[in-house]
């Protein structure tokens, strides 16, 4: 009877976790997609290189910075795999969304930019106090480049 009320006690809070940060995990994804989708035509790369030939009017660094938690199932889970060692594959979709979202907020913070060129991401792990990963930030920056508008002679 012990056992079973310790299996319980430990995979209720697990499976919760599970369900609950798969729906938050979700959710954030179609946000992104939404977003992505809406600022398609501004193109973002780490080239230095401007991709447009057009006079440049002016330029701004434009930055964005993301914090993206990990849930209990992802902590539950990179626990189990610390013991046997390992990639945590459960912290990609943690990464993936955090990058994206980092690259989409100086996107939105520049309208009427042509392009974001130098593209840069900065990742750091956000450890609790037994160094176990708690959650991820990421800072993206770049240069929004506005070229001049040409207006048609007649």
């Amino acid at each position: 009877m012990e056992l079973l009320f310790l299996i319980a006690f430990w995979s209720v809070p697990i499976a919760l976790g599970y369900i609950f940060g798969r729906m938050a995990e979700a959710k954030h994804y179609r946000a992104i997609h939404a977003r992505e989708k809406a600022l398609l035509g501004l193109p973002a790369t780490s080239l230095k290189q401007l991709l447009g030939s057009a006079p440049v009017a002016r330029s701004e660094l434009v930055t964005g910075s993301v914090v993206v938690a990990v849930d209990h199932f992802k902590k539950a889970a990179s626990a189990l795999r610390s013991l046997v060692g390992g990639p945590v594959q459960s912290y990609e979709s943690l990464l993936d969304r955090a990058k994206r979202e980092a690259v989409l907020r100086p996107k939105e913070s520049c309208p009427g930019a042509h392009e974001i060129v130098n593209v840069r991401l900065e990742t750091m792990p956000l450890t609790g106090n037994q160094r176990q990963i708690n959650g991820v930030e990421v800072l993206a920056y770049g240069t929004a480049i506005y070229y001049m508008e040409h207006t048609a002679t007649p």
